[in-house]
């Protein structure tokens, strides 16, 4: 009983602050479907990452801010809808409601039936097969286990750092979400082995107490 008590509290003392957040507030006041928006901006708005006429594929997407994000960023008057000059291929093994002008796939990219999906849709732009900026916000059930959990993370920011040396632009960009903690360094070795520039970025939407923070790559280093 005590245990259970104590959750309660925690639980309530979360939902407190989460409908307090200024972001959250923002969020629903601008349409957007989380706060994870905000994150993406504040990346975008230091580095100029997402610009009119590119092509961008969000790795696990759901439930859209970050595709909602950049649609309006490649909408030329920053609208939810219209008037497109880009692409957005967004991708989740879970589902997602519809975003006008974004191309959805529900699948494990690293099943080959998911990625030949994703692969057409990139080539059917001949004259533009490869992608200008893929964002990961990409992050697994936590199990409260530092090693289990560790091994988890790197695994899905390896596979985001693959996906972009298979299908980035050489000057394109990545951005993926990691936790600081055990093999967070190796993750930076990793890409700065694979970037030209590599910026740690930890956005002030990032919740302060959150171990939470991003890597962004620009740049590759060699064709894959």
């Amino acid at each position: 009983m005590k245990v259970r008590t104590q959750s309660k509290k925690v639980d309530k003392a979360w939902l407190n602050q989460h409908v307090n957040d200024t972001y959250v507030k923002l969020a629903q006041k601008e349409g957007y479907r989380a706060r994870a928006a905000y994150k993406l901006k504040e990346i975008d708005d230091a580095l100029g990452l997402i610009k009119p006429g590119d092509h961008v594929v969000d790795l696990g997407s759901t439930p859209g801010a970050w595709s909602q994000y950049v649609r309006r960023r490649l909408s030329p008057n920053g609208a939810a809808a219209g008037a497109l000059n880009g692409r957005i291929i967004a991708l989740d093994i879970l589902p997602m409601e519809p975003i006008d002008g974004v191309s959805f796939l529900q699948g494990d990219f690293r099943e080959a039936e998911v990625l030949a999906q994703l692969e057409a849709l990139l080539a059917s732009d001949q004259g533009h097969p490869q992608a200008d900026v893929v964002v990961s916000d990409m992050a697994p059930n936590l199990s409260g286990i530092d090693s289990a959990d560790a091994a988890r993370i790197a695994h899905l920011v390896e596979l985001a750092v693959d996906f972009a040396q298979n299908h980035l632009k050489p000057g394109g960009a990545l951005v993926v979400k990691l936790f600081h903690g055990s093999g967070y360094d190796d993750l930076v070795r990793l890409f700065k082995d694979t970037f030209k520039v590599v910026k740690k970025i930890k956005p002030k939407a990032s919740r302060p107490q959150s171990s939470e923070t991003f890597l962004v790559g620009l740049g590759l280093k060699s064709a894959p």
